[in-house]
């Protein structure tokens, strides 16, 4: 598992295509996705797997790190610069939260099942799901659920408005978020093990069905979005560190 040809900086891409990133370089299990027309930066190069090449890249907009099939460089374009990431105010993003419902509700409407690490149409993780829809308002996201969790401002429960995030897990973290439709309603992404094994609305009740009551007793707290990330940049040193290791980014 040692790269060769490790590059002296990062190079950044553009995908033409929907890619998928793994979390490993045995590209077994799926970390998330990239949509066509994000950027990459390519962290190394030709790690040995078992007879396949892998990229080592890390996505640009929400700095996730993440392996690829060498065959999908193909799908990868040069680029000499990265575009302004978005700086909205909160009266911005307010005016933005139709759009990332209404893109839920359709998301909703095609989606075929739960997908970990989804976050490309038609299936998603939960966390994926938030990031497609505010993305498709022009808000960007953090990638999972307690790192959204940690970049919204919580919200107390009687204060929750339509389009902030409702957020469950452990008493230590956050491992599954949903879309507020109201203080009551939540559309999100679940599971096939306790969830619906796609996109549906639950309610915030002790008294909803199974599915609901299940993730109600692990509800955590709510947030507000009041600001669209902004990525921190590619930590390339230690990112080749972790491939020269054989070592798991995540």
């Amino acid at each position: 598992m040692t790269p060769s040809r490790l590059p002296s900086a990062p190079v950044v891409y553009r995908c033409l295509a929907d890619l998928n990133l793994f979390d490993s370089p045995e590209c077994a299990s799926l970390a998330t996705q990239a949509a066509r027309g994000r950027y990459l930066f390519v962290l190394s190069d030709d790690i040995a797997t078992s007879g396949d090449g892998t990229l080592a890249v890390q996505l640009w907009e929400d700095d996730y790190p993440g392996w690829i099939l060498e065959g999908d460089r193909v799908h990868l374009e040069p680029v000499d610069a990265l575009p302004e990431p978005p700086t909205l105010s909160r009266t911005q993003i307010a005016a933005a939260i139709p759009t990332a419902i209404a893109f839920a509700y359709r998301a909703m409407a095609v989606h075929e099942y739960y997908l970990w690490g989804g976050t490309v149409a038609p299936n998603y993780d939960c966390s994926g799901l938030m990031q497609a829809a505010f993305r498709s308002a022009g808000v960007w996201l953090p990638r999972d659920a307690y790192q959204q969790e940690g970049f919204l401002n919580p919200v107390a429960w009687p204060q929750v408005q339509r389009g902030d995030l409702v957020f469950f897990g452990t008493a230590s973290r956050a491992t599954h978020v949903g879309l507020c439709l109201d203080r009551r309603r939540y559309l999100h992404s679940s599971g096939r093990e306790i969830g619906r094994d796609g996109i549906a609305i639950d309610v915030l009740s002790e008294a909803g069905d199974r599915v609901s009551r299940t993730y109600f007793k692990q509800l955590r707290g709510f947030g507000r979005i009041d600001y669209s990330y902004k990525p921190v940049g590619v930590k390339f040193e230690s990112i080749v560190e972790s491939a020269q290791n054989g070592l798991h980014f995540f």
